[in-house]
């Protein structure tokens, strides 16, 4: 049984891609600070976490996932860097590393990062390089690339950096990734919406696509229009820009629905129907809480991706118990 511990949590993309492969697991520890994630984590998997923070934690995992905040990494955020000092939100980056370097002789064979391509950027770098030094001083060897969610069968134009640290001299191979063909859009979108999801904001109507671009208003961005896939899932839909707009008819268009959010970052209908029983929907309104959990989280398909590489083909073809009961991956 391969043991994962879950920082940043959000609403259990990395368990989903296990359980979706058939790979035995035991989560033997979810980490969340957000409330709202964790009640809808707990509905979805039979579990009683409750909201707790990263910084001081110790546990002794096989296999560590976290995706810190992305916010500071972001080019829609602040971009203040994941620096140690700053305080910011991307800093809890570094939190991952005490704890690592806290688990002593006990480290987790496989360490996965997941964040926005903008940690490439001139700016954003020099905090990524301090991460990827550090994680060698601990003992691994790192391998990152930029994943797109279209050539893992999900249509959606996300895009975000893999980082796997493999304990020892081996080096994850991307290029053994199994992708696959993307799928339609039709399959993720709903026959019937409610009008609630027609855009009829005097602000969003004038970012329609055909609209003439308003001078001053995001640098004269305008919202797209989805047709073979959507753009990257954020956490809110009623604002420009995000992840496009459906045309319904003519010049009328419609916003994406939580359900179509949730199935695009590769959550199924049971998943979604359990948070959705968590956190019920205003009538007459966007649920924001529901499209604020799958903007923030990973990508289940690609996860499974990795998954596949690191478990099945070669880090963990063998996996045999050592003395003290963890499993020692065989590279």
């Amino acid at each position: 049984m391969i043991k994962i511990l879950e920082l940043f949590g959000g609403i259990g993309a990395p368990r989903k891609a296990l359980i979706n492969l058939g790979i035995e697991h035991k989560s033997i520890d979810y980490v969340e600070w957000n409330e709202k994630a964790v009640s809808t984590y707990n509905a979805m998997f039979v579990n009683r976490y409750r909201p707790e923070s990263v910084v001081g934690y110790s546990l002794q995992p096989d296999i560590l996932i976290h995706g810190s905040p992305c916010q500071d990494f972001s080019i829609a955020g602040k971009q203040y860097g994941g620096n140690v000092e700053d305080g910011t939100r991307s800093s809890l980056l570094f939190e991952t590393l005490k704890i690592i370097e806290n688990l002593g002789a006990w480290k987790p064979k496989v360490v996965i990062w997941e964040n926005v391509k903008n940690v490439l950027s001139k700016k954003m770098i020099p905090a990524f390089n301090h991460y990827l030094s550090d994680m060698e001083s601990l003992g691994y060897t790192n391998s990152y690339q930029v994943l797109d969610a279209r050539d893992y069968g999900i249509p959606q134009a996300k895009e975000r950096i893999f980082t796997v640290s493999i304990l020892g001299n081996n080096y994850f191979d991307f290029s053994k990734l199994r992708k696959s063909p993307m799928r339609s859009i039709e399959e993720f979108l709903e026959s019937e919406v409610d009008e609630k999801y027609i855009v009829t904001q005097p602000s969003m109507i004038k970012k329609l696509p055909g609209k003439p671009i308003v001078p001053g208003t995001f640098g004269g961005r305008m919202l797209d229009e989805v047709k073979e896939y959507v753009y990257t899932i954020t956490t809110k839909q009623m604002r420009c820009p995000n992840s496009g707009v459906i045309r319904v008819d003519g010049e009328i268009f419609r916003y994406l629905t939580e359900r179509e959010c949730w199935r695009l970052m590769g959550f199924d209908d049971l998943d979604f129907d359990a948070a959705a029983k968590e956190h019920p929907s205003k009538e007459g309104c966007l649920n924001g809480t529901l499209y604020h959990q799958a903007g923030n989280s990973i990508v289940v398909s690609v996860l499974e991706a990795i998954f596949e590489v690191v478990i099945n083909e070669d880090y963990a073809t063998d996996l045999v118990a050592n003395t003290e009961g963890q499993l020692e991956l065989i590279c």
